[in-house]
């Protein structure tokens, strides 16, 4: 089903498939099982729907901090982001046009990607690994 309007009633559907896909996934599925249990997945799903509201209109009906929402799992790496995005981007271009899809998407991995530095950037690291190349002669 191809829907052509982005809008707070079409967004509850999308979401609902989506995060049915995700719950089934072999790689992050599990994360989430371990973080939410199945009575709290209908609450679950009305804070995510607040925040993509949030995030796609601005409605300012999420309110919550989830950089610190992610962390506190402690078990999360950079590949389970790149498959959040995967299925994300997969479940839009099923329910939306290309262009609202297209929408999504660029607003899912502006997301992804400020929570990835936020939880794996490492300045510390970085500036070790220049140091220690410091002084070599380039390739």
């Amino acid at each position: 089903m191809t829907r052509t309007t982005l809008d707070d009633d079409s967004l509850a559907p999308f979401l609902a498939a989506f995060y049915g896909r995700v719950r089934t996934d072999p790689l992050i599925g599990p994360i989430f099982a371990a973080a939410i249990p199945e009575a709290d997945w209908p609450r679950h799903m009305e804070t995510i729907g607040a925040f993509w509201s949030s995030v796609l209109f601005r409605t300012g009906r999420y309110k919550g901090n989830p950089f610190g929402r992610h962390q506190a799992l402690g078990v999360l790496r950079p590949e389970h982001f790149a498959r959040w995005l995967d299925l994300f981007r997969d479940t839009a271009v099923a329910h939306f046009s290309p262009d609202e899809a297209a929408l999504l998407q660029e607003r899912a991995e502006r997301i992804g990607a400020s929570l990835e530095a936020g939880l794996f950037f490492r300045p510390e690291a970085t500036g070790a690994a220049a140091a220690a190349g410091a002084g070599r002669p380039a390739g």
